[in-house]
C-alpha cells in the first residue's frame, strides 16, 4: 500500500458526534421520499467529481443492489451524452454538479429551473441535502483516506 493509501485516523472513533451528525443527515435523505436509485446516481457522480474511491466502491455497489445496470453506472460521467437517463435523473445529475462545482457558475437559474420543473419544493430541498451530504462524505473520505474497497455493499449485507 503506497502511503496515500494508509488512512490518516479513523474519525468514526476521533469523533463519533460527528459521525452520528452526519448519519442522521442520511437517515434524513433515506426518509424523503426520493428514488434510492436516483439518489444513488447522485451520490457516484458527485463522488466522481470529489475523485472519492471510497465512496465510488461504495455507491456502485448499493446501485448494483438496488437493481441499477452496469450500462447507466459505467456511463454516468458522459450522461448528458446518453439516452439512458430520464428528465428527472438529467435534472437530478445537473444538479449535482452545478452544487458540486459550486464556483463554477454558482448554480445556475437554467440548471435550477430545470430542476424545479422535475422536483417539487420539498424534493428540491431534500435533493439539494443528498447533494450537500455526499459531498461533505467525500471530503471526509478523501480528507482522511478512507480505504477504497473496504465497503460491504447492502447486498453483502443482507
Amino acid at each position: 500500500m503506497t502511503d496515500y493509501m494508509q488512512p490518516r485516523l479513523d474519525y468514526q472513533k476521533a469523533s463519533p458526534e460527528a459521525l452520528q451528525a452526519m448519519l442522521q443527515m442520511e437517515r434524513v435523505v433515506r426518509k424523503s421520499g426520493l428514488e434510492p436509485k436516483l439518489l444513488e446516481l447522485v451520490k457516484i457522480r458527485a463522488s466522481q467529481m470529489n475523485g472519492c474511491a471510497f465512496c465510488l466502491d461504495m455507491h456502485t455497489k448499493d446501485a448494483r443492489a438496488l437493481g441499477e445496470t452496469e450500462q447507466r453506472i459505467y456511463t454516468l460521467s458522459a450522461w448528458r451524452e446518453t439516452p439512458f437517463y430520464t428528465g428527472r435523473e438529467r435534472a437530478a445529475l445537473a444538479w449535482t454538479e452545478a452544487l458540486t462545482n459550486i464556483q463554477e457558475g454558482h448554480a445556475p437559474d437554467y440548471v435550477y429551473a430545470e430542476a424545479a420543473r422535475q422536483f417539487s419544493e420539498a424534493e428540491l430541498v431534500n435533493l439539494t441535502l443528498a447533494i450537500t451530504t455526499i459531498n461533505a462524505w467525500n471530503r471526509i473520505s478523501i480528507g482522511f483516506r478512507v480505504v477504497a474497497g473496504t465497503y460491504q455493499g447492502r447486498a453483502a449485507q443482507a
